[in-house]
């Protein structure tokens, strides 16, 4: 059986998405996913922020993939940048993260899920 052309993501299309999720998490989400780790807040805020970003994409109807993490990506940098919203140049006091940066951050959140598979279920 043959799927479709539009359905088949290219390797190119592929490795691009690839590599803006990992430029974003080398930006801000290494730092910010350690922060969360440390600060149950801000936790349940990008635990927040990553279940509008999965039911956004449509997440509960159809898998996500790189390539519509790192386009919802883009197109929250670009909103937020037309309204004068600047990305973080050094490091970030994640005890007031914005909401764009929130919402990044919780994008960098479902790449990392995305590599590494579901979490396993508790034990009894």
């Amino acid at each position: 059986m043959r799927v479709p052309s539009k359905q088949v993501v290219s390797r190119s299309a592929a490795d691009s998405a690839n590599s803006a999720l990992a430029r974003l998490t080398v930006a801000i989400g290494t730092a910010g996913l350690a922060a969360a780790a440390a600060r149950p807040g801000l936790l349940a805020e990008i635990d927040q922020h990553a279940a509008a970003v999965r039911d956004s994409l449509g997440g509960d109807r159809r898998p996500l993939s790189p390539a519509a993490l790192a386009g919802y990506a883009e197109g929250v940098r670009d909103a937020a940048r037309e309204h004068g919203w600047q990305p973080p140049i050094r490091s970030t006091d994640w005890s007031e993260a914005d909401w764009p940066l929130a919402r990044l951050l919780a994008v960098c959140a479902l790449a990392r899920a995305l590599e590494t598979g579901p979490a396993p279920l508790p034990t009894l």
